[in-house]
């Protein structure tokens, strides 16, 4: 049993043979198992009434500790998207109730992005069957596999500039 990019690459091969086409077995198989798993965590949100953006930027700020707050700029770099893009969902989630906008202390041009105590009660009860979920769309893989593909992918990230965000 092969999966769909075998097809893919068995075609290549039966059309053009003096081509190496293993990249192309990598990148196509991180890509359609990136697809698949923004589709199952969308379902897991929408269940529960969230966007995946939003358990993203919920996480992002409870995770940062005590006061879960952080600046836009500093959710910006985390979530990977265009300011606009992150002013619009902050503008989003606080109609929601679930964050707030509190002046910076440090910098009053500034403004910080805090929970709020239904996006902290938010958060808090679905990072549980978050995790859960993931589990179970990893199950095909044994421990050490996991471990191993972890390491791989951390290789290869750091490898394209995904590093550490501080």
């Amino acid at each position: 049993m092969g999966d769909a990019v075998d097809l893919v690459l068995a075609q290549w091969a039966r059309e053009r043979p003096d081509v190496d086409v293993w990249p192309m077995g990598v990148v196509g198989r991180i890509s359609r198992l990136s697809r698949l798993l923004d589709l199952r965590l969308k379902e897991f949100f929408a269940e529960r009434g969230l966007e995946r953006w939003e358990f993203d930027v919920l996480a992002t700020l409870r995770r940062s500790g005590p006061p879960y707050e952080l600046t836009a700029g500093a959710l910006n770099r985390a979530a990977m998207i265009t300011s606009g893009a992150i002013t619009n969902r902050i503008d989003r989630m606080a109609k929601r109730g679930l964050v707030e906008r509190v002046p910076d202390e440090a910098d009053r041009r500034s403004v910080r992005v805090r929970l709020t105590d239904q996006g902290w009660e938010t958060v808090e009860a679905l990072v549980g069957p978050h995790t859960e979920n993931e589990a179970l769309l990893l199950s095909a893989l044994n421990p050490r596999e996991r471990d191993r593909l972890a390491s791989t992918l951390r290789t290869l990230l750091e490898s394209l500039g995904d590093t550490s965000l501080d």
